[in-house]
């Protein structure tokens, strides 16, 4: 699996039933298409049923949505770090706004993570909690107003100042943006403000063509 590079465009698959099972492997397909036929950096994320399964169809960098702060043993349904990475992930989502955890539970969850060689991104809600996560240790914050989420405008064209701020208290190589990105102009102003790229789903997993979204997505990084 490659290295994940900066501008990207992480793709949250979330558990869309058009997103799961053999869909999930080759929704994750046409994503690896598009990587390759355009040089844009792109990363997907499923669900932990689907990981190993998409981590051997695909060669570029796959996400776990989630991971625990457990270890190895009496964890039963836990998401462990370690077993993630031995599955092939490059890198694991934490604390996005549908599955929020505990500043306690966020800071080992990371450790752990990191431990396992994972790659961290972790969900914030705004700039100032962003900036309160960054000493935990994440490779990347990614900044999603809640009220954002789904919806048909972005957080690029109705709040740009959550960019720009959370640019100043991060740094230009720490901050995903996402919530209603749907399009190149989004893409195109998030990384003009200063992102390192998006996290989107519905905006490509409910697209009847989500090949050409995706084309439409990558030429924003340019």
């Amino acid at each position: 699996m490659s290295n994940m590079k900066l501008p990207v465009i992480l793709v949250n698959f979330k558990v869309y039933e058009n997103a799961v099972g053999e869909a999930a492997v080759s929704l994750a397909k046409i994503h690896e298409k598009v990587a390759s036929e355009t040089g844009a950096n792109i990363a997907i994320a499923v669900n932990a049923i689907d990981l190993a399964a998409v981590c051997k169809a695909v060669s570029i960098p796959v996400f776990a949505q989630h991971v625990d702060n457990l270890e190895y043993g009496s964890g039963t349904g836990s998401v462990v770090p370690d077993l993630v990475k031995k599955c092939g992930a490059y890198g694991a989502l934490l604390n996005h706004a549908e599955k929020p955890v505990s500043d306690d539970v966020l800071k080992e969850s990371i450790r752990l993570a990191k431990e396992a060689g994972l790659f961290v991104v972790v969900c914030a809600d705004t700039p100032e909690r962003a900036k309160e996560i960054l000493p935990y240790g994440p490779d990347l914050l990614a900044v999603e107003p809640p009220e954002l989420i789904g919806g048909d405008i972005s957080v690029s064209k109705a709040e740009a100042d959550i960019i720009k701020r959370a640019v100043q208290y991060i740094g230009d190589d720490k901050v995903l943006v996402g919530a209603g990105v749907k399009d190149a102009e989004d893409v195109r102003l998030a990384v003009e403000f200063g992102a390192s790229g998006v996290l989107l789903a519905s905006g490509v997993t409910k697209s009847s063509d989500p090949e050409a979204v995706l084309r439409d997505l990558v030429s924003g990084l340019n």
